[in-house]
């Protein structure tokens, strides 16, 4: 599963997408900014998130943060974040690698429009060491329905007071 499902699902819904295997981890933003080259905000980190009874993912740039208040806003509860144990059950893709492509059951995803600031963002691919480079309007046109604002930007956290 995992890397396979992904691959296999790249290879079904958008094949000109090139699966890029590093060989090194990117597990994190820091390790995949390092691996790519590129700044962490260009990473676009998966996150499986339970508000209340219901799970999702949502796709945020890889310096931002999730806001609880804009969180409740939006989906009416607070997110907790699923454990590597909920999020592999549910995603087929272990923590790290948690991507929205070949999931092993249906989940709402949606992309945060902090990701819309850049040409291509770098999502993972289902492994600890793989990823995906995509412009953020084909990313949500294949895997999302729904744009949401829940996310702080590095500028507004560092505003933040306390």
């Amino acid at each position: 599963m995992t890397l396979e499902t992904a691959r296999a699902w790249l290879a079904e819904h958008a094949p000109d997408l090139g699966l890029i295997d590093h060989g090194v981890s990117t597990a994190t933003v820091a390790e995949a900014a390092a691996a790519l080259g590129v700044e962490p905000a260009r990473i676009a980190k998966t996150l499986a998130l339970r508000v209340g009874d219901r799970l999702m993912l949502v796709i945020a740039r890889g310096d931002a943060r999730i806001d609880n208040a804009r969180t409740k806003a939006e989906y009416g509860g607070r997110p907790r974040m699923l454990s590597p144990d909920e999020a592999f059950a549910a995603t087929g893709h272990p923590v790290g690698g948690v991507c929205p492509f070949g999931l092993a059951t249906p989940i709402p995803v949606h992309c945060d429009v902090s990701i819309r600031g850049f040409d291509t963002v770098f999502p993972a691919a289902g492994s600890l060491t793989s990823s995906v480079e995509v412009a953020p309007e084909r990313l949500f046109a294949l895997v999302s329905r729904r744009w949401v604002d829940i996310c702080k930007l590095p500028d507004e956290i560092a505003a933040a007071p306390g």
